[in-house]
């Protein structure tokens, strides 16, 4: 990888530009100058999928790379590609090969990923006039595009590559991904894709599920009550695409190829996921999909194309300086960014366990095809959210709202299993879900013989219900941020309702009319507690935030019952030993701990009671210091209590330790893990993007603080987003900062300006 050979002298004219000259960006343009700076370059082509480059719109995902002899490779995946046993698949793969060969003797080779234009740039053979090969997957329709340009006439052959060619039993270690299948008492079967067979000049595939796991979940939950009225969401779901292009010819079912020799061709692949009643109207949508998209002109669609990514890019940014560990931090930053817009705009939320961009997987004893994945299809709501939170302070509002369609979604049946397990209203949702809101059958547990409906095997889970209230954090979160009133009627009051009315039916009182939370645990590390500390702080953070709304009278009644639960809650689970109080993870802890999370710390993030500029801040600091298990890896949230603790050194050693650990199999420097998921690990980058922001910002209600645990050996310029459609940009340069702008203007009162470290 090379950084910085791309517009090197458009950079250096933009900084000379700068009056304040330096080696930091201070405006805009200068930003996105200086962060083309993380394009990825690399002068080799790679030996198979694990040196792979990850493109993609928001719901469609390439990975790119090109292999020793000059072919252009590269998966398709799509977020809705569910299979009949709820594994996310890849779509296909297709191989582009040029004659003469892209190489052409290997004199020349640069594959770059471009993120100011959301392409991927391959050039081969002659420096002076190499032949291009152009990826890019148009932001606003759901087609990927490869351009071919060349000096001198070449023949093209663009070929489907299918594995899934015949009916497979998953079995073993493969299993782990189809994880809520694991142990099952049946074949956990997977159907074989179709290539068409229509002989026009074009090449059709797809996978179709002719069976379901829906109807047979819900029948074992106890949820059968639900069979008809919820409809199954994986029953001929049908997913795959059409590959043509102007001047390719049909030589077999699955292979196009050029029927002249020419400079230019461009390579359509258009995909689309639908249920259909049968296979030809999945068809008729494909084509009359197809023909709406190539019915804009090609340079119209590019240039929408390229205007998205450089509004997305203008949006936010933080550019670090001043030292090789803050450039690792920059692109570190900007590409993990990059890979949630590539995933984020979809039907279904970003995996965290490889999102769209797994490829074969050669780790140890898990050789398997690119479908494969750890944990398989279901979301964790303790993994699935950290991405989430990283797109509040980059104003990256639209990529929340798959998080929230699917929790909605599943809101009806959260309500019927609430009722039917416990006798009561509102609604809860496992910490482990599928994407229609069931648990993963292996967690339920499979022998259920003497069981009551409401018990869960996994204890892990078991009493986990504190979830519910970090997705309304979240919620309240994007309404603060954006005032979005049709998400706060429509969205964010349904999940308030539902999970405060959860806690209010579900929990007794004590003695002294407080909640009693019992049987309770603490996340999955303390499976049997009384009293845990993530939903104490979650039930008195999101009720503080439920009753900051700008509600009318004709919510009063809500406003009534989050009052009288607020003033029900216990106290923060705390302990004082030697001068030094410090909070710990429940009031009492029953059993012995079975994972490594620190719950205590829960009420300096995600729930944000103690932090920089609050009361007790040392409280929090304390219990920092004494936190049982320490990482900075995956999911571990080390870096970002740091950064909200106002620890600029240790948060700042951190950050770039985290930035600058990548998967050693894999070539692209943003492919984290596996760590405790898989690969590319999407927890352990976005760790990192939300402890970098809170470094630089925090909010608290009006407040904005900014540095409040910048270590002041690093330059920076930023832009991000704040409360009350806020935005705040500055440049910090030389211990300094050089420029602030504060819009609207009349929020600059409530900014306060710490002091870096």
């Amino acid at each position: 990888m090379k950084c910085g050979i791309l517009f090197f002298t458009l950079f250096a004219l933009l900084l000379t530009a700068n009056t304040k000259g330096g080696n930091m960006p201070g405006r805009s343009d200068d930003a996105l100058a200086y962060l083309q700076r993380c394009n990825v370059i690399w002068d080799t082509p790679s030996a198979d999928s694990s040196g792979s480059m990850p493109l993609g719109n928001g719901d469609i995902g390439v990975n790119v790379w090109v292999e020793p002899n000059g072919d252009l490779v590269f998966y398709l995946s799509k977020t809705d590609a569910w299979s009949e046993v709820n594994r996310l698949l890849k779509l296909g793969r297709v191989r582009v090969t040029l004659s003469p060969s892209l190489l052409n003797g290997g004199r020349f080779f640069r594959q770059e990923l471009r993120l100011l234009q959301g392409e991927v740039l391959i050039q081969g053979g002659n420096p002076d006039k190499p032949t291009s090969l152009r990826v890019w997957v148009d932001a606003y329709r759901p087609v990927v595009w490869v351009d071919v340009d060349s000096p001198q006439p070449v023949h093209v052959r663009a070929h489907v590559e299918i594995w899934r060619n015949s009916n497979r039993r998953l079995e073993g270690r493969e299993l782990f991904s189809a994880y809520g299948l694991m142990d099952a008492p049946f074949p956990v079967v997977e159907h074989a894709d179709t290539v068409l067979e229509d002989h026009r000049d074009r090449v059709v595939w797809f996978h179709r599920n002719p069976t379901s796991i829906f109807e047979q979940t819900l029948r074992h939950q106890g949820l059968q009550s639900l069979i008809g009225k919820i409809p199954d969401p994986l029953l001929y779901r049908t997913f795959g695409g059409m590959m043509r292009g102007k001047g390719l010819t049909r030589e077999d079912a699955r292979t196009l190829r050029s029927a002249n020799p020419a400079k230019r061709f461009s390579i359509a692949i258009h995909l689309l996921t639908a249920q259909t009643d049968t296979v030809k109207q999945w068809i008729e949508r494909l084509e009359a999909q197809a023909a709406r998209t190539e019915s804009v002109p090609r340079n119209q669609a590019r240039a929408a194309h390229q205007r998205w990514w450089l509004s997305f890019w203008r949006r936010s940014w933080i550019v670090v300086s001043s030292t090789p560990q803050a450039d690792v931090v920059t692109q570190g930053y900007a590409l993990q960014r990059f890979i949630n817009a590539c995933a984020g705009r979809g039907a279904y939320p970003i995996k965290f366990n490889g999102s769209i961009f797994t490829v074969d997987s050669r780790e140890s004893d898990e050789h398997f095809d690119a479908d494969y994945r750890r944990w398989g299809g279901e979301y964790w709501f303790q993994n699935t959210r950290l991405p989430y939170w990283s797109m509040i302070p980059a104003g990256d509002f639209e990529m929340m709202q798959p998080l929230f369609r699917m929790y909605a979604n599943a809101l009806p049946l959260a309500k019927e299993r609430t009722r039917l397990y416990f006798g009561h209203e509102g609604a809860y949702f496992p910490e482990t879900i599928t994407f229609w809101g069931t648990y993963a059958n292996c967690n339920y547990g499979w022998n259920r013989e003497g069981k009551p409906i409401s018990h869960i095997d996994n204890p892990y889970i078991r009493y986990y219900y504190s979830c519910n209230l970090e997705l309304l954090t979240l919620a309240l979160e994007y309404f603060f941020h954006t005032g979005d009133k049709r998400f706060l009627h429509d969205t964010l009051l349904p999940f308030a309702d539902a999970s405060i009315a959860f806690y209010d039916r579900h929990f007794p009182r004590d003695d002294g009319g407080k909640l009693l939370f019992k049987p309770a645990q603490s996340l999955e590390t303390y499976p049997d507690v009384v009293n845990p500390l993530p939903d104490i702080a979650g039930l008195r953070w999101t009720l503080e935030g439920l009753l900051r709304l700008p509600l009318g009278k004709e919510h009063a009644h809500r406003r009534h019952l989050w009052q009288r639960l607020l003033g029900q809650l216990p106290p923060l689970p705390a302990r004082t030993e030697n001068g030094q109080t410090f909070l710990l993870p429940a009031q009492e802890i029953l059993a012995p701990p079975i994972n490594s999370e620190n719950p205590e710390l829960y009420a300096v993030f995600p729930y944000r009671l103690y932090g920089v500029g609050k009361p007790d801040i040392q409280v929090a600091r304390n219990t920092y210091a004494r936190r049982p298990y320490k990482g900075n890896e995956g999911w571990r949230q080390d870096p970002i209590w740091a950064a909200m603790l106002g620890m600029a050194e240790e948060a700042r050693n951190m950050v770039a330790q985290r930035f600058a650990t990548k998967h050693p199999g894999s070539r692209f420097p943003a492919f984290w893990g596996p760590n405790y998921d898989w690969i590319p690990d999407q927890d352990h980058g976005c760790a990192g993007m939300i402890a970098l922001q809170a470094m630089l910002m925090q909010t608290d209600g009006n407040r904005i603080l900014l540095f409040p645990a910048w270590p002041k050996g690093w330059d920076v310029s930023f832009r991000l987003h704040a409360p009350g459609k806020t935005v705040v940009e500055g440049v910090f340069r030389a211990g300094k900062l050089q420029t602030l702008k504060v819009t609207p203007a009349i929020r600059e009162k409530d900014v306060t300006v710490l002091e870096p470290q």
